[in-house]
């Protein structure tokens, strides 16, 4: 899934904007959005403070949640920003003590139990200074602004206006992000060279194209609505602005070659072993992407169990499907059969929207609970798809104006693999990320913070928890895709492995890929993708796993306790209606059910 996230990366302000008449309205109804479902006052208060704080700090991301009051602005990542947000953090996180210690109704005291844990691993995560070194060929200020292009269609001449005034704040932007790296050089934490070059070459090839080509091209032509007088006008300025990130890109692009490309972390010290400080921020990460107090050796250990169990189930199905006997042979047929891969593009955006229509139909059984919103197929970016994941989700806009969006990869087609093409759709769209995120923005009731809660051991657990879920409900169209649910579950189970050999035992990138090749299906260059992104995201990996068997292992329980009176459609509400949560509050919540007889 791919989404700017709340609480992701600490490089957000901490001031609001100054108000006109009109927009203190729209705070009103904002306000009431993030203290829904909220009793106690002071809670009230706090949850509505720090919502407006963080829609200010992320304007991006605000005209994605629908508010559009910041629409003219780019995110301040600045130091001093990064710094006032920190303390703002700090100063909720003891508001929320204070209110912990008061009588507090049963939602109220997971509201506030759900928000101080985001807050205790912000804060914790603040040793990591990810600003500082962190960015990849799809994280970076080039990336972002690309993606303005997706995100804003004026409609009026004000619009018009504010989308300029948004694009022109960019070469003060990316000079920011410059200022950050900056920080990370003169500390000696320092981005790694792969990714480094990786990055280099992205933001290159985009220099290399006139405007035109320029994935925010959309930007130039002016609305239909606009007349022909303040169309021309649009088109100037916006070209004006655009124009002006072209400097700013190649400054950004030299900083990368000349500055941190010479001293960037080698192959050999890719993970945050290499970084300082680097054992206090995986353990920062782990808690903040699984919500639990795992230690890596742990998880390394799970992932080694799970493997050698994926692993048999493979072997037993290989035999049966493509007549192998043993792991490499395996392996070797999967990556190299070419009857097995797409030789279009139409090819893969066909079967994804097949298995899209097959999913909708078929959930009514299994969840009582369904989401209003539409989901649909779309391609990843050109300039995007040769340096990221084979698929995406990308969430509805809460305000109407956008689908939930199913985002293939149709980049270099013969080698994305048919026998994968079902159970990435049932991850990345239904059963698994459009119908839980889009169920959670539909929640009455909730606080705005908890629908878009990015809960990884939650989102991701859940997302994987339906690849198998899916094969109960009888989605797979055979034996070959049920192969590719269990490649994929191996892969999710070698993340928990390799991200903790990145950052915890010292791996190189090449022990990491290596280690893909020997225990999964992957092809090398999704394999290459995917180690990259390892390294870049410290911990995220590690949610899926962790939270799928979480979710399974309350149910087993929720079976054994209920007997016969347990109702699948019922469980599957009870862990969906309250949005995302963390898995000692999902626990509960499942216990609680249990414990009233289902």
């Amino acid at each position: 899934m791919k989404y700017l996230r709340l609480f992701c990366w600490i490089t957000l302000g901490a001031c609001l904007p100054k108000q006109t008449p009109v927009e203190a309205v729209v705070t009103e109804s904002l306000n009431a959005e993030a203290v829904a479902g909220v009793s106690d006052p002071r809670l009230r208060q706090l949850l509505s403070d720090h919502w407006e704080a963080t829609l200010a700090g992320d304007p991006i991301w605000a005209t994605q949640l629908g508010d559009h009051r910041y629409d003219d602005r780019l995110p301040d990542v600045g130091r001093l920003s990064r710094e006032q947000w920190t303390e703002s953090v700090r100063s909720w996180s003891k508001r929320a003590g204070v209110i912990r210690l008061s009588p507090l109704n049963a939602d109220d005291r997971m509201t506030l139990e759900i928000f101080q844990a985001q807050l205790d691993a912000s804060l914790a995560e603040e040793v990591c200074r990810f600003p500082e070194f962190n960015f990849s060929a799809t994280n970076n200020p080039v990336a972002s602004l690309n993606y303005i292009g997706d995100l804003q269609t004026p409609k009026t001449v004000e619009e018009g206006n504010r989308l300029v005034a948004r694009m022109s704040a960019g070469p003060a932007y990316v000079r920011q992000h410059i200022d950050n790296l900056r920080l990370g050089v003169m500390a000696n934490r320092v981005g790694n060279a792969a990714s480094t070059g990786r990055t280099i070459e992205m933001v290159e090839t985009q220099l290399g194209q006139p405007i035109e080509e320029w994935p925010m091209a959309s930007l130039l032509k002016a609305p239909e609505s606009f007349s022909a007088t303040e169309a021309e006008e649009y088109t100037i300025q916006m070209r004006g602005a655009i124009e002006a990130l072209k400097p700013a890109f190649e400054e950004y692009r030299n900083f990368l070659r000349d500055e941190v490309l010479p001293i960037a972390r080698p192959d050999d010290k890719a993970g945050l072993s290499g970084l300082p400080d680097g054992d206090a921020c995986y353990r920062a990460a782990i808690l903040r992407h699984t919500s639990l107090p795992k230690t890596p050796d742990e998880l390394h250990a799970t992932g080694l169990r799970e493997l050698e169990r994926i692993h048999a189930e493979m072997l037993e199905l290989g035999a049966k499907t493509l007549g192998t006997s043993d792991l490499p042979s395996l392996f070797q047929r999967l990556r190299e059969d070419k009857a097995l891969y797409y030789t279009d593009a139409e090819g893969i955006e066909t079967k994804a929207a097949a298995t899209l229509a097959r999913a909708k139909a078929t959930i009514p059984a299994w969840f009582g609970r369904l989401p209003q919103t539409d989901c649909i197929v779309s391609r990843i970016p050109d300039y995007e798809a040769p340096y990221t994941y084979i698929a995406y989700y990308r969430p509805p806009h809460p305000d109407g104006t956008k689908p939930g969006e199913y985002c293939v990869n149709t980049y270099a087609p013969d080698t994305r693999a048919r026998y994968d093409a079902e159970v990435l759709a049932f991850h990345e769209s239904i059963p698994g990320h459009h119908l839980q995120i889009a169920i959670s923005q539909e929640l009455a009731d909730t606080p705005a913070f908890r629908k878009n809660l990015d809960a990884t051991v939650y989102v991701e657990g859940w997302a994987l928890y339906t690849e198998s879920l899916a094969d109960e409900m009888g989605m797979y169209s055979g034996d070959l895709d049920r192969l590719g649910m269990l490649s994929f579950d191996a892969w999710r189970a070698s993340r928990l492995v390799v991200d903790t050999g990145l950052h915890s035992k010292g791996w190189s990138r090449a022990q990491a890929e290596q280690f893909m090749l020997e225990n999964t299906p992957l092809a090398p260059n999704n394999i290459h993708n995917e180690v990259d992104r390892y390294i870049l995201w410290p911990g995220q990996a590690l949610g899926y796993k962790t939270g799928q068997l979480e979710i399974k292992r309350l149910r087993r329980e929720a079976e054994s306790a209920l007997g016969a009176g347990f109702d699948v459609r019922r469980f599957h509400d009870v862990v969906l209606e309250s949005g995302p949560v963390t898995i000692p509050v999902l626990e509960r919540r499942v216990r609680e059910w249990v414990a009233r007889g289902g």
